[in-house]
């Protein structure tokens, strides 16, 4: 089970727009990720290359906690919001759902519920 302080360093973390870094810092190294009903993505260095590929995209991000974040033993919920400026000139503006499964102090699984519509104007 995570302590809350150590959540509240992951949250603080992607706030400040360290994605990737939060991933290296907060997951196991057989950690996955899951978008919706996707097939997850495996693999600690898999899931950081995968997120420094998305931000070699982005012109500007916001990523911002919608508080409370809720912790039942294991699981945390936390609902983000993101807004991406791509380099192509678009913006997304998106509003998830991260049910996460913690394994002591390192998330071991993500999924993330959104609408894929949010992600029309990429």
């Amino acid at each position: 089970m995570p302590k809350p302080e150590t959540i509240e360093q992951f949250i603080a973390m992607v706030e400040s727009n360290e994605h990737d870094k939060a991933i290296e810092k907060f997951y196991t190294i057989d950690a996955s990720m899951q978008e919706n009903q996707a097939e997850p993505r495996v693999g600690r260095d898999n899931l950081v290359a995968n997120e420094k590929n998305t931000l070699l995209n982005v012109k500007s991000l916001v990523s911002k906690c919608i508080r409370p974040y809720f912790m039942n033993g294991d699981q945390v919920v936390i609902r983000w919001y993101f807004r991406f400026e791509w380099k192509n000139g678009t913006i997304s503006e998106i509003e998830e759902i991260a049910y996460q499964n913690w394994q002591e102090e390192l998330i071991k699984s993500e999924k993330f519920f959104y609408d894929p519509k949010q992600f029309t104007s990429m």
